[in-house]
Formats: structure tokens, C-alpha cells, sequence
């Protein structure tokens, strides 16, 4: 996989403790060692897909979910294991990615949706991640490891709303995630070349998806992507052994499909980058123009953005602000529920933040480790939802940073700026080169606000290649934020 991340696992896999048995692998024959039998494993699947939707969300195209569906269960069923509920879905994500959960849930990012040329790119990725399924890579490393410790490794408050807050710093509002090793990525690899096959594709294209992880990596320093270098063997090295391993096929199995068209006409149009009308930040002041809200954070704190949560944590990594909505119908209620809860002490007040009704104030909380943490929290009525902030820090750090923090509680406000609420995503436009021109002159004619080495990544090419009359080529539209 690319990178191969699921939640809500432990306490699933902990059922599984009592059933030890030496298995045989589906898709290779050999011995595995398995705690967990197949009703589990697609049970930890089908919990934690519901938690990768709630937080990544899913990319609002049925045109492009269906074409993906439908040629992934093309090559899973295909597969050793055809009967498996498989599941095969795009999120609303821009991080170059892919993953697999066990039981058959597959995921694609629209962001490394928009970086393929071709279907049998797509195929060939889908095949790998299918691979990790088939071989129970994920089932592997969770029999190896000590299930009940599977978690975030931070201090957990005994309040269940700020429970989940000191993991922010330390998980990056990412999903649990489980490394692979080499030898499962080189075996999935060679699983997702044997399933292309089958389908029909052509196989060097497999080889194209490294290429361009190869080049995505080497431009890292400017590039959004994911830390799938740390956790998969180097993508030069794994287009060496596929270099091989497509080398070795007899010479009347080579010439399948590619279908370039077909894949671009699907992905013409696909929001690239990040989605500003789900919030942005611009320096420390953050953005919803669907919600219609805006707030500043500490300068200089470092900033995340999800469906779910928008935060900010210190450098220190000593103290923390999260907004969420809140669980209460009123202020009132999402405020009484969270002062209530026996670890937390304070008393909350009604106030006025910039025209809108909310209750709040300082607090102390004690970990279930014992330690004592202060903050302050704010329950904001905004257009018919509730809004929870709360800024939370060791009680050291909150002696410095209160003011701080107290600040951006009172800087919610309604956002009213007409050109930020008008603010659209940049998309993906797919153009038929009517005459032999560099990718610079490319860009040239077709200007956009991405830069030549950003517009070379998603084609795939070296910055001074020359696109051929008549081939098809990806640029993107759109206009730069206020």
C-alpha cells in the first residue's frame, strides 16, 4: 500500500486474543500466523470505514466513485478471495495516498487520483492494496503485536470530549496506522502486478506509478504528500524489481489495456489540492466559507484542518486548541455536559463573542494518569450548530500561553467577507495539445496557479518534455485565495 492506516481496531482485535491458529496465506499458500479469523477481520474493517468516512469524507462524484468501484471489484474478484465484502472508495483527500483495511475496504485519494495517466495505473495500485487484503498483511502484524497497546501513546483526560485532544499533537488528526514490511510491500507488489494482469492491463504501467512516486518524493520539500518513504521499500528500488519481474513475461502476454482517455475523461474536472470551502488557513487566521465562521490562532502554533476538527498546537507541544461541534443542541447544554463530567472543574458563564450567544470559561481537568491540565472552553451558537472550543495545556505552559489562548475563544466570528465566502477549489481540466509544444509553452498558453514542476508532476513528465499534437494533457483552473 501506499500507507496503510485504520482505526477503532484494538478493542475488536482483543476478541481475537483466545483464537491462535497457524493459517494458510490465500494468496500464496504458505503459513501465517493469525490470532483473528476472517468474520473478525472484515468486522475491524467494516468499524473503522465508518471512521475513515466521518473524518476524510468522500469525494462528492458519483461518476468517479462508480468507475473506481466497479474496476476494483473487477480485479477483486478476480482474486483468492472473491467473496470478501469488498469495498472500494475515493476520499475527499489530497495527500498522494492509497490504503487498505483488512476485510476488503480499499481507499484512493482524489490526490493521487489526479497524479495517475492512465486506468491501468489506477488498476495496478488498486491491485497492490487489494494484495495487502488477500495476503492478510494487516491481520499479520496485528497477531505480531500487543493488541491492547494499539493506540496514540499519549495521556487520555478521563473527560470522554477531551479524551481525544491531547491526541491531536500526536497523531496529526491522522487514523492508527500499521507498517508494513518490506517483505509484505514487495509481495504486495508483485500480487498487484499478477491482478492487473488478470484484468487485462497492461503491465509497465505498473512500473509509471513509480515514476511518479519517485518524482513526488524528490520534490517533497514543496509537495503535500504522504510519509509513505518511511513505511515502503524506496520507489527506485521497487521499479527495479517490477522492471524485472514485467521483464520476465513472455513477450505474448504484453500489449494490454492502458486506457488513457477513458481514465482522464473521468478525472477531468476533479477538485485538486486542498477544498477551501472546507476551511483554510491564511498564517494563523483560519477560514470557513461554508459554515461561514472565521478565528485566529496563536502565531505561530502549527495548524491542522479535517472535516471533523480544526486545531492548533504550540511548538512546545505543551499546549493545544481544538474546535469541533459541539454535542449539545444549545451553549447550554454542550457547556453543562462538559463542565458536569467528575474530572473537570470549573464554572461556565454566558457571554456574547462577537454578536453570538456562548458559554464557557477556564477549567482544570486530571488525566487518568493523574496529571493536572488547565484550559478554557467556549460553546458558540452559530447558524443553527453549536461550536466547541477548547484550549487545553500542561499547567506550566497555561501560566504563559492563557492569554493566548483565551484570544482566539473570543476572535469566532461570523465570516462576512463576500470574496472569501466566494472562494472555489482549484480543478483538474484535462486539454487536447493541438500542435507539439513543450510543457512550457503548455503552460504558457494554458496559464493556471500551479507552478511547471507541480504541472510536470500530475503529467507525469520532466519539466522540459515535449507534449506530442493531439495527446491529452492535465493543467489546473482556478484562481488564487483573497
Amino acid at each position: 500500500m501506499i500507507v496503510a492506516r485504520f482505526g477503532c481496531i484494538a478493542r475488536l482485535a482483543l476478541i481475537a486474543g483466545a483464537v491462535s491458529t497457524c493459517a494458510t496465506n490465500p494468496a500464496t499458500g504458505g503459513h501465517m500466523f493469525s490470532l483473528i479469523s476472517e468474520g473478525q477481520e472484515i468486522e475491524m474493517g467494516r468499524e473503522a470505514d465508518a471512521s475513515i468516512v466521518a473524518q476524510m469524507g468522500l469525494v462528492d462524484d458519483s461518476s468517479v466513485q462508480r468507475y473506481v468501484s466497479d474496476l476494483g471489484l473487477r480485479l477483486a474478484r478476480a482474486s483468492e478471495r472473491p467473496n470478501l465484502p469488498w469495498t472500494f472508495r475515493v476520499v475527499d483527500d489530497p495527500v498522494i495516498n492509497a490504503f487498505a483495511l483488512p476485510g476488503g475496504y480499499i481507499y484512493i485519494t482524489r490526490g493521487i487520483l489526479a497524479h495517475f495517466n492512465s486506468e491501468a495505473e489506477l488498476a495496478s495500485v488498486l491491485g497492490h492494496e487489494i494484495g495487502h487484503v488477500t495476503a492478510r498483511h494487516s491481520v499479520q502484524q496485528i497477531s505480531k503485536q500487543q493488541l491492547g497497546q494499539i493506540g496514540l501513546g499519549v495521556a487520555q483526560i478521563a473527560a470522554p470530549r477531551l479524551g481525544q485532544f491531547l491526541g491531536v499533537a500526536a497523531a496529526g488528526l491522522e487514523l492508527l496506522f500499521l507498517k508494513f514490511s518490506r517483505d509484505d510491500e514487495n509481495q504486495a507488489d508483485e500480487l498487484g502486478l499478477r491482478y492487473m494482469r488478470r484484468g487485462g492491463y497492461e503491465p509497465r504501467e505498473m512500473v509509471q506509478v513509480y515514476v511518479m512516486l519517485q518524482r513526488v518524493g524528490a520534490a517533497s520539500g514543496s509537495a503535500r504528500i504522504p510519509d509513505w518513504q518511511s513505511t515502503h521499500p524506496n520507489p527506485v528500488d521497487r521499479q527495479e524489481r517490477i522492471n524485472r519481474q514485467v521483464a520476465a513475461i513472455p513477450p505474448d502476454s504484453m500489449g494490454g489495456a492502458v486506457r488513457r482517455p477513458e481514465f482522464l475523461r473521468q478525472v477531468d474536472g476533479i477538485v485538486f489540492g486542498d477544498n477551501p470551502r472546507e476551511g483554510y488557513f491564511k498564517e494563523s487566521q483560519f477560514f470557513h466559507p461554508d459554515l461561514r465562521f472565521q478565528l485566529t490562532f496563536p502565531a505561530g502554533w502549527k495548524t491542522f484542518n479535517t472535516r471533523q476538527v480544526v486545531a492548533a498546537q504550540r511548538p512546545q507541544e505543551d499546549a493545544q486548541i481544538v474546535l469541533t461541534a459541539g454535542p449539545g443542541a444549545t451553549p447550554d447544554s454542550a457547556a453543562n455536559a462538559f463542565f458536569g463530567h467528575q474530572a473537570v472543574s470549573g464554572r461556565p458563564q454566558r457571554q456574547q463573542i462577537h454578536g453570538l450567544t456562548a458559554v464557557g470559561g477556564p477549567f482544570t481537568a486530571q488525566t487518568q494518569s493523574g496529571q493536572v491540565v488547565s484550559g478554557a472552553a467556549a460553546f458558540i451558537a452559530h447558524r443553527g450548530l453549536v461550536y466547541e472550543i477548547i484550549g487545553i495545556a500542561t499547567q506550566s505552559a497555561w501560566r504563559t500561553q492563557e492569554g493566548a489562548v483565551t484570544a482566539t475563544l473570543q476572535s469566532f466570528a461570523p465570516l462576512t467577507d463576500a470574496t472569501i465566502l466566494a472562494v472555489q477549489p482549484n480543478r483538474l481540466d484535462v486539454v487536447r495539445v493541438d500542435r507539439d509544444a513543450t510543457l512550457a509553452d503548455f503552460a504558457r498558453r494554458y496559464p493556471g496557479p500551479v507552478s511547471l514542476s507541480a504541472l510536470a508532476l500530475m503529467n507525469n513528465v520532466d519539466s522540459t518534455a515535449t507534449l506530442s499534437r493531439n495527446s491529452l494533457a492535465k493543467r489546473v483552473v482556478g484562481k488564487p485565495l483573497p
